[in-house]
């Protein structure tokens, strides 16, 4: 670690991944710090019972809350056998007001959140880009879609996707391999709501195979190229900076495991650490010339911090039994099935459709897929996200009184829905509820943070009394903001350094040698997956430093 690097990469997962493979692949120097431990084959040993349905999982998820998971334990579709790929919320605590809960659900260790998300990689539009120019909320990204698609498709074409071409205005079309499979419900459910409603156009995931090698494919190409030094438990906590001039100089991390502090040296330093993380550390990163922050000038560091807002429906599916797997991609024995139905985002694109809130919403789901006895209906489960509107008063801060396990100061996340995003998200619920029974589907449940309803049979009808009692009572606080994943903002890309923290290029105004590349640097929301997005933006980024290196 005397080393001096060129490029030191904070973060493995979907950001500092793809940075690496970009900066090593030009031949860079790069040294990738990873806060967690490595992944060995031991971390995704398959159920030797084969799929089975899951239910609530109540006692799996209490025995995970009290051995120090009481957040983690929260996701919605939990899983015992991938509860060690999320952090033990103990070690790394995190305050909010008492009236605005947020769920922060991470995974640190080499890959972070890639071994956990769904493999949706979703391209975003204009629509999302430029949404302020629409509607006057917020700022617009300095960047359009035909700035980024040519990176989305180089992140499509080294990973493989599956999807289909489909001419939609608010979700551009990617490079596929493959084009992806619906089951025969969700081909109905397709076919259904676009007869009846000719702007909703269902089509399929646009999803990526599951990752045999377990160790991201960007990691491993970077590897390959023997430009790339890997260091595992070091956990970052702070950008070190020059006294004169503000540039970085390297950083300093604590090892997880002996608690040594070292520090590394190098020419650019690319945080890359995920939203709430990477402002976290900038906020922490202090010196003569960022009193207030690494890249703090503008004080808004922190500000505009976003996630999109989660509902649920699930039920069956009358007339059709058990489930089908996907003939087309083969079968995953850890994660299980893949690929689904997903609906774009319709309302308040060209017009203004929906009076009542700016923005809109999307909507994944699978019909017919999810393990189901043979002899049993089959299932449905849908998640919507809707786009919350940037708001300066949304913040990551930094909570002085409290530290964790590595004496780090933690964050203080505020994350509060105004009333435009109440009523987008009762519509959220009511659109997706009406589309579902349009198709012939029975509820069983559908809710959110604001609300929960039960009909037919009610919510798991095979579960315990015990489980389902729990279930409904903790539903709401369950859906609160942070349960979609998809948070972002915080160091927000702009082309104006009062109002922005990094610029076009992904690199701080006040740093010019310090780059963001994670969702933190998010204008805007969307309502789409934001992995797609942060991928293409950090190879984006990678190039430019490549390209630039002798001047920044």
């Amino acid at each position: 670690m005397n080393q001096h690097f060129d490029v030191i990469v904070v973060g493995s997962g979907a950001a500092g991944s793809f940075a690496a493979r970009e900066l090593t692949g030009r031949g860079l120097q790069t040294l990738l710090l990873e806060a967690g431990p490595n992944v060995t084959p031991h971390d995704f040993k398959a159920d030797p019972r084969g799929p089975r349905a899951a239910g609530i999982q109540l006692w799996d998820r209490a025995m995970a809350a009290v051995s120090g998971q009481p957040i983690q334990s929260r996701v919605t579709f939990f899983g015992k056998q991938t509860r060690h790929l999320f952090v033990n919320d103990r070690e790394h605590p995190y305050s909010t007001p008492k009236d605005a809960p947020f769920l922060w659900l991470r995974g640190k260790q080499l890959g972070g959140r890639l071994h956990t998300y769904g493999r949706m990689l979703l391209r975003w539009s204009d629509y999302d880009f430029k949404a302020a120019s629409r509607d006057g909320f917020g700022i617009d990204w300095p960047i359009g879609y035909a700035d980024l698609a040519p990176y989305y498709s180089r992140v499509e074409n080294f990973l493989g996707i599956y999807g289909r071409s489909e001419q939609l205005e608010s979700l551009p079309d990617g490079d596929f391999i493959g084009q992806a499979w619906l089951t025969g419900a969700e081909e109905h459910f397709r076919q259904a709501i676009q007869t009846k409603w000719p702007d909703r156009r269902a089509t399929t995931w646009r999803y990526m195979p599951p990752n045999a090698k377990r160790i991201p494919q960007p990691l491993l190409a970077a590897q390959k190229t023997g430009n790339l030094t890997l260091r595992t438990d070091a956990v970052v906590r702070r950008v070190m900076a020059d006294e004169v001039s503000g540039r970085a100089t390297g950083v300093e991390f604590i090892d997880r495991v002996s608690g040594t502090v070292e520090q590394v040296h190098a020419d650019v330093v690319v945080l890359s650490a995920s939203p709430i993380e990477t402002v976290r550390l900038m906020l922490n990163s202090t010196s003569r010339q960022h009193a207030r922050g690494l890249g703090n000038s503008s004080g808004l560091l922190g500000r505009y911090f976003m996630d999109q807002m989660p509902n649920l429906i699930m039920g069956t599916v009358p007339g059709r039994a058990g489930w089908q797997a996907d003939p087309t991609v083969e079968p995953d024995p850890f994660y299980g099935v893949s690929g689904g139905v997903y609906v774009p985002r319709y309302e308040n694109l060209e017009r203004r459709s929906n009076t009542n809130f700016a923005r809109g919403f999307a909507y994944q789901g699978t019909i017919g897929r999810t393990f189901t006895a043979s002899h049993r209906p089959a299932k449905f489960a849908f998640v919507g996200y809707g786009e919350m509107l940037p708001n300066p008063e949304n913040t990551i801060t930094l909570n002085p009184a409290r530290k964790d396990a590595w004496g780090i100061p933690i964050p203080h996340i505020t994350c509060a829905m105004s009333e435009n995003e109440k009523e987008m998200l009762l519509e959220q619920m009511r659109s997706i509820r009406e589309m579902v029974e349009a198709a012939g589907m029975q509820v069983e449940f559908s809710g959110s943070s604001l609300k929960f309803e039960e009909a037919g049979a009610g919510a798991f009808p095979d579960d315990d009394p015990i489980s389902r009692w729990f279930f409904r009572k903790n539903f709401k606080a369950s859906m609160a903001m942070g349960a979609a994943i998809h948070e972002c903002g915080g160091a927000r890309m702009g082309s104006d350094p009062s109002n922005s923290i990094v610029n076009v290029n992904n690199q701080c105004w006040d740093a010019p040698n310090v780059f963001v590349t994670d969702a933190s640097c998010f204008a805007s929301g969307g309502c789409a997956g934001t992995t797609l997005t942060i991928m293409a933006l950090s190879i984006r980024a990678g190039e430019y430093i490549a390209n630039n290196r002798a001047t920044l």
